[in-house]
């Protein structure tokens, strides 16, 4: 399979240039010019602006099908679907006022709709949104988005749960790239830095008819920055500091353009002391330093689009097992602590033919993992070495059918160096076939496809019979059968609908066959059982959204029926002082919703009002409730538009305040935790000061400095709480 795509790759050169191009005129409905549209052929990774007359053109683009997208601010995005592209050389957009924000192309769905065109419900957020919140990490901000909590440690560690499932339930992609970085344990963080991502999209429900096994919950899927415009050099420095950690992250960007050729390049620093509860303690060791380098290079013509990114990261972050002990502010982690070092390759590839394209997908990830007890000698050494390909055909669109047809796969290897395992060294395969299609009339959409995956998993003997750290040798095969089937329409101008099933399953991971040890993570001996089957399920999403110039309302519900759901349960028994905990299967159940209201009245045009509901109940079959399920919230926040004079343009004023339910439907062996509410507010805006402008934020989060301890914090059951007050600055430069 390797062969064949490297000499596909090889084979990109061999297409010759054409010299198509589209201009065209971009004004509001009373024939205005609108200067600073964003014109974006995403295909091609190639975009540019409207001048002062209103006017682009897109040069070197493909001879078939093409999508633009016409984006600017206070105006309803527009894509507008060319078919032959030399066959219509002229593009006149008209824009539409609107309230709300814009409307973006999904990604992480096939072909690549807008949202409000999409079957499948999709939240998107960007980055610098959640950072306006005042989020300190990627991670924090994720959390802020209804559906999705995390499992915390203080501000250092996160594992994103969506609609109470997490850790090789919920995939992560980035730069295209699935991203495995032993997410099995629970104090293994997300491992990406915020910088140099544009925006997320979370698909809440089973996304394995796209990504396959680890799906089964969802996916975050990561966007990364955008090339700059076309002919353009662009730079950027950004700088944020937070009181509680007195912790400080920069970030500084530079990136340029040419009609065929892009080039970026990102570092970052970020670096946390230990985080201060509201009585005035800081907890221990919640410190963390990270290191973060980003690069790409592209290069576009009328047939093909490549783009190769390259991303390290790395992470020294301190593990919390003393509590609150020694006070201090320094940001040198302390032991036990960990060592992250990520390497993360990805090629983008696309080639367009006449009336259909290819995308070809490469990713290299190399996660080396080491946890350190009492020296600077790692006692837990893992080496994860992952490539990973995802090749889809767009086939030639047949009336008003579209269809996609697919491979997918990964080749991973895993190695310990040093003499603790926490598992085995293993080799794991997965190759993966799908089809999907989706059939558009009138307001009506129709969406479906059928999947098919196979795993095999091997790993090694280890250690002598009957001890702790004894592993037996494995020789695992899993397969799974999935689809899905979704269906959208419009009730009316302004009201959609929205009806999604679809099945999803994950294979065992190593640590659930084959644990035999004390997890440092969740202070805890887990035993493995190399018996686990694999968990299948089947959600049904319902969503029904309004959406007006003034006025957005959405409620989604969810019903998931998993089988074979794995869990650790505790048998009763200790060793050595820890309490054991075994692998088991039960089928369990799911369901929730979210609820999302936003008024945007008129004629205060300056106010927003915004408020969302989410919640999620975890059930198993034959009684009792699931582990680990975050409690319900209620967000409220009240946002202002306003400019003062002539040195702050877009400026924003924030009160929210954020109600967590207390949460008692717990499992046998998990603890019930209290409600809190929560109060937080910011302000920023576009400053200006003579010839120099740059984006200013200031948030102030918990300001009544509220003791609380979430549901799904790791130091919930030593009665740790969460932050107290925390004020967050923020700079950002461009030049």
């Amino acid at each position: 399979m390797k062969r064949y795509i490297v000499a596909l790759l090889l084979g990109l050169t061999t297409f010759l240039h054409a010299q198509n191009s589209i201009s065209g005129k971009v004004t509001d409905s009373k024939n205005n010019p609108l200067a600073g549209v964003v014109v974006d052929a995403s295909e091609l990774h190639k975009s540019t602006k409207t001048d002062q007359n209103g006017k682009y053109t897109l040069t070197e683009l493909p001879s078939g099908d093409l999508t633009l997208v016409f984006s600017y601010v206070g105006f309803s995005t527009q894509d507008k679907k060319i078919e032959k592209v030399q066959n219509a050389p002229t593009l006149d957009v008209v824009m539409d006022e609107l309230a709300f924000q814009m409307d973006e192309v999904i990604v992480s769905t096939p072909f690549s709709k807008l949202q409000s065109q999409n079957v499948m419900k999709v939240d998107r957020e960007s980055v610098k949104s959640m950072q306006e919140k005042g989020s300190a990490t990627l991670i924090e901000g994720l959390a802020t988005i209804p559906g999705v909590s995390q499992v915390s440690t203080g501000t250092s560690i996160g594992k994103p749960v969506i609609r109470g499932l997490s850790g090789n339930r919920v995939l992560v992609y980035t730069q295209g790239v699935r991203l495995e970085n032993q997410q099995f344990g629970d104090e293994h963080g997300l491992g990406l830095n915020d910088s140099g991502v544009d925006n997320v999209e979370v698909i809440k429900g089973p996304a394995s008819l796209l990504y396959g096994s680890d799906a089964l919950g969802g996916v975050l899927f990561f966007n990364p920055e955008k090339f700059a415009l076309a002919n353009t050099f662009q730079g950027d420095f950004g700088q944020r500091l937070f009181s509680n950690t007195l912790g400080a992250s920069t970030t500084l960007g530079l990136k340029t353009s040419t009609d065929n050729w892009k080039y970026l390049i990102r570092g970052a620093y970020n670096t946390q002391s230990d985080y201060k509860i509201p009585d005035g303690d800081r907890v221990t060791n919640t410190r963390f330093q990270e290191m973060d380098f980003k690069a790409g290079i592209g290069y576009s013509n009328a047939k093909f689009s490549s783009i190769f990114r390259y991303n390290y990261n790395n992470l020294d972050v301190g593990i919390p097992e003393d509590g609150i002990a020694e006070q201090t502010t320094t940001k040198k982690t302390t032991f036990p602590k960990q060592g992250v070092f990520n390497n993360l390759l990805s090629l983008n590839n696309t080639l367009f033919f006449s009336d259909s394209k290819l995308d070809v997908n490469l990713g290299y990830i190399k996660n080396d993992r080491s946890e350190f007890e009492d020296s600077n000698v790692a006692i837990l050494h893992m080496i994860l070495n992952t490539f990973d390909y995802n090749i889809k055909y767009y086939l030639p669109k047949i009336g008003k059918v579209e269809s996609i047809f697919g491979i997918q796969g990964m080749s991973q290897e895993n190695k310990n160096l040093a003499d603790e395992f926490l598992i085995p060294n293993a080799t794991t395969n997965d190759f993966g076939v799908f089809g999907t299609g989706i059939y558009n009339w009138g307001v009506n959409s129709l969406q479906g496809g059928l999947r098919f995956d196979y795993r095999h998993l091997v790993s090694e003997e280890h250690g002598i019979v009957g001890e702790e750290g004894y592993f037996e040798a494995l020789d695992k095969n899993y397969d799974s059968f999935n689809a899905s089937l979704g269906y959208k329409t419009n009730f009316a101008k302004d009201l959609s609908f929205r009806l999604n099933a679809a099945t999803g399953f994950r294979a065992p991971n190593l640590a659930e066959l084959s644990s035999n040890g004390v997890h440092e993570g969740t202070f805890r001996y887990e035993i493995g059982n190399p018996s686990l089957k694999t968990e299948q399920n089947l959600q049904t999403d319902l969503d029904l959204e309004y959406k007006s110039t003034h006025f957005e309302f959405s409620v989604s519900g969810f019903y998931n029926h998993i089988n074979d759901y794995i869990y650790s349960s505790p048998s009763g028994a200790e060793i050595d002082g820890f309490n054991v905990y075994n692998y088991i299967q039960n089928n369990a159940n799911l369901y929730g919703g979210e609820v999302a209201l936003h008024i945007h009245p008129h004629p205060l045009d300056w106010l927003h009002i915004e408020s969302s509901f989410e919640t999620v109940t975890g059930k198993l079959q034959d009684g009792g409730y699931l582990p680990q399920i975050p409690a319900n919230n209620w967000d409220n926040t009240i946002k202002t538009d306003f400019k003062l004079g002539n040195w702050i343009e877009d400026a924003f004023a924030t009160f929210n305040v954020s109600t967590t339910f207390s949460q008692d439907k717990v499992s046998g062996y998990d603890i019930s935790s209290d409600g809190y509410t929560l109060v937080n507010m910011g302000f920023g805006g576009k400053v200006k000061l003579g010839e120099m402008a740059f984006d200013l934020n200031l948030n102030g989060n918990n300001l009544f400095n509220k003791t609380y301890i979430p549901h799904l914090s790791r130091l919930a059951t030593s009665g740790i709480p969460n932050l107290g007050r925390n004020f967050v600055l923020g700079v950002a430069f461009k030049f």
